[in-house]
């Protein structure tokens, strides 16, 4: 080789590691393009029409019988209305309907007829219209629908097979893995939006089981109840939801993930209705004061601040205190993750739970009720009002100004009949640590470490317990004026 060969070789060799970096961002472009994805998917991809007739504000046709075109909603409406006005006569009353209209998306799951959209979309409509991509317009039939995860599954009757789409594995779906939503945006008909998975798992208050798939592909009113889908053409999950102040997308759309919506789509198709699995605690999270305060070692799992009396959880010998740091196997690193994992379990199924109780673990084995079954109890068991008397006696600590419950104290606050006993809190230190956890007069204290309290003397003795024994923090259960109870972490200094 020569000398001159030499120094080219040593020239590639050196520019070799630049132009590898120099490749990468190319990688990065994505696909060339979506045009088979879309026509590969599109066809299964619907518009959604539901309309709701009011009857109630029907009105009956009192007056004189008018010629065909004329009355209200005739094209020539305001001309006779106006006629009639300065006859000194009011128009004549014609049967008239309120009527409202939605416009969204879906998307077939079965070639038979079976389509998949929002709950919201439909709501309370009178009539369902599926509109396919050729235009075919069918009357639909709501086969069910579940309004905490928002899906509803319809029926049509097609002449032929529809093309239908599958769901994928949307555990699988990565951030920033490319997706692709498909619907019926304002109304404008079917558009294909492309964009990449930007964040899992996200709660936005929304619902009791929020886990949206967060996306930047472009989603606006009219894209509810359409599919979101992976490079495979699999539907990883249904377009819910928007983040916009202007109503018009900003790139940040959600979508509920399709291992969340198929276990209800399979009920909702077997049964009309869904039947979750019910624990009957109420549950709140835990921050670092409560899991120090519980012997936790770390700040993990579903802090049980109640058990319904009527419950699965209360014959199995759970109660408040209790943290749940497994289900059936499963832990529990927050307390979101519980109400998902019941609510997938079946029904009557015998579960195991681990749980943390002064500080050692426990095993606890609940068969589960239906979760329907138990909001019916609630219900009811929330209709019950009485009231009990008591003398009034006040102290200060913790920053709060306590006082025995009392029918005066009851009335003030609108405090139930489904809390017996506690000390009421009359008054908060603004300065507090108390205030800063908005801990609120009208509430109910309830226990401390777990030790019920009936007299505002109770608190502060097992306050002053507290301190002698070297402890840093109180434990409190307060509860609103309705009896939703959550724990509460107070510093005793």
């Amino acid at each position: 080789m020569t000398s001159a060969l030499r120094r080219a070789a040593r020239a590639i060799l050196a520019t070799a590691p630049l132009l590898y970096f120099i490749a990468l961002p190319a990688q990065a472009k994505g696909p060339d393009s979506l045009s088979e994805l879309s026509a590969q998917v599109s066809d299964a991809v619907v518009n959604i029409s539901a309309t709701t007739v009011d009857a109630k504000h029907s009105t009956r046709n009192d007056g004189p019988n008018l010629p065909p075109g004329v009355g209200p909603g005739a094209p020539f409406d305001d001309l006779f209305e106006e006629f009639f006005r300065r006859r000194g006569q009011g128009m004549p009353e014609m049967p008239r309907q309120r009527r409202s209209a939605s416009l969204g998306s879906g998307f077939v799951i079965d070639p038979s007829g079976i389509v998949i959209t929002n709950n919201h979309v439909i709501a309370d409509a009178n009539e369902v219209t599926v509109i396919f991509n050729d235009g075919q317009k069918l009357k639909a039939e709501v086969v069910g629908k579940d309004q905490k995860v928002d899906v509803a599954v319809l029926k049509v009757k097609p002449e032929k097979p529809l093309k239908a789409v599958k769901f994928g594995d949307s555990d699988k779906a990565k951030v920033g893995d490319w997706v692709l939503a498909v619907g019926n945006p304002f109304g404008l008909g079917g558009s294909v939006t492309a964009g990449i998975v930007s964040a899992r798992n996200r709660n936005i208050d929304s619902g009791p089981y929020d886990n949206y798939i967060q996306t930047d592909a472009s989603i606006n009113k009219g894209n509810s109840g359409g599919p979101l889908f992976n490079m495979d053409g699999e539907v990883i999950g249904i377009n819910t939801a928007i983040l916009s102040p202007s109503g018009g997308s900003v790139g940040i759309g959600f979508a509920t993930p399709a291992n969340t919506v198929q276990p209800v789509i399979e009920q909702l198709q077997q049964f009309g209705e869904t039947r979750r699995g019910w624990l009957g605690v109420r549950i709140q999270n835990i921050d670092d004061a409560i899991a120090e305060t519980l012997s936790l070692g770390a700040t993990r799992g579903a802090l049980i601040a109640g058990v319904d009396d009527k419950g699965p959880s209360k014959a199995a010998g759970l109660k408040a205190g209790d943290v749940i740091v497994k289900f059936d196997g499963k832990p529990i690193k927050e307390s979101r993750d519980l109400p998902k994992l019941v609510a997938a379990t079946p029904v009557g199924k015998d579960v195991e739970l681990v749980i943390m109780r002064g500080g050692k673990e426990q095993t606890k084995t609940v068969k589960l009720g239906r979760l329907e079954d138990g909001e019916k109890v609630a219900s009811k068991d929330g209709d019950k009002e009485k009231s009990e008397g008591g003398a009034t006696s006040s102290q200060s600590v913790l920053g709060l100004e306590l006082s025995r419950l009392s029918d005066e104290l009851r009335a003030r606050f609108q405090i139930k009949d489904t809390l017996k006993s506690g000390v009421v809190i009359t008054g908060v230190d603004p300065r507090s640590e108390a205030a800063e956890k908005r801990l609120q007069p009208g509430e109910v204290l309830l226990e401390v470490n777990q030790e019920a309290v009936s007299d505002p003397a109770d608190v502060v003795k097992k306050v002053k317990a507290l301190k002698s024994d070297g402890k840093k923090t109180a434990l409190l259960i307060v509860a609103n004026g309705q009896g939703d109870a959550h724990f509460v972490a107070l510093p005793v200094e």
